[in-house]
């Protein structure tokens, strides 16, 4: 499994090729900023970017754009945002990019256990989602009209349906019945204005098209 891998801490991008080498995957590149990010894609053709948002020379978010830029000329190609931070503007278009799916957002103050987070990288790659739930959490706080008319429940849901959990997954952790999950999953497409499907691509997918008009 090809991977390109964009740093600018040098520690940190031989300590993550390493780790990821170990795990099973190929890194055909390893970059400290986003320019080289680009060539590097365009060389190699991987199936995974794992990338830093803040990249030189400004340190803001060049990495992020990057990774959206990508995403936006190959849809299909797997990227994986690995942050200190939140950077709204860009998350929720990275998120919103390729129908959802093949995408992650981790923050890396929050990533402690190794097998977890190679779990989550093979996830995007089979074209899943995967969002640090502090990163939905954030983007949900940006409190506009459209959360606004969810309960507080809703919400709960809203951000665990967002993580990409099940409604089984979901009944568990709120300690809910799958029917009760189902019917506020009902509620919040409703209330969204989003067609209901119990589909958990078209679920996610809904959800970060919600959070990409959130950052608008």
């Amino acid at each position: 499994m090809s991977v390109v891998l964009a740093e600018d801490g040098v520690l940190l991008r031989e300590g993550l090729a390493g780790l990821l080498e170990r795990f099973g995957f190929r890194v055909v590149a390893a970059v400290g900023d986003a320019e080289a990010l680009l060539r590097a894609v365009a060389e190699h053709r991987p199936r995974l970017v794992i990338t830093d948002v803040r990249m030189p020379p400004g340190f803001s978010d060049e990495g992020l754009r990057a990774a959206v830029r990508l995403r936006r000329e190959d849809p299909r190609l797997a990227v994986v945002a690995l942050s200190q931070y939140v950077q709204h503007g860009y998350a929720s278009e990275l998120l919103g990019s390729g129908d959802g799916r093949g995408v992650g957002y981790l923050l890396k103050d929050r990533v402690v256990d190794v097998s977890d987070f190679v779990a989550a990288l093979r996830r995007v790659v089979d074209g899943g989602t995967v969002i640090d739930p502090d990163v939905v959490r954030r983007l949900l706080g940006r409190q506009h009209e459209p959360v606004a008319r969810l309960s507080t429940r809703e919400r709960e849901v809203l951000a665990l349906v967002a993580e990409g959990h099940s409604n089984a997954a979901i009944a568990r952790i709120l300690v809910l019945s799958e029917a009760a999950v189902v019917k506020h999953v009902g509620n919040i497409l409703a209330k969204l204005d989003l067609p209901p499907d119990d589909s958990v691509n078209r679920r996610v997918l809904a959800v970060l098209t919600y959070l990409k008009d959130q950052s608008g």
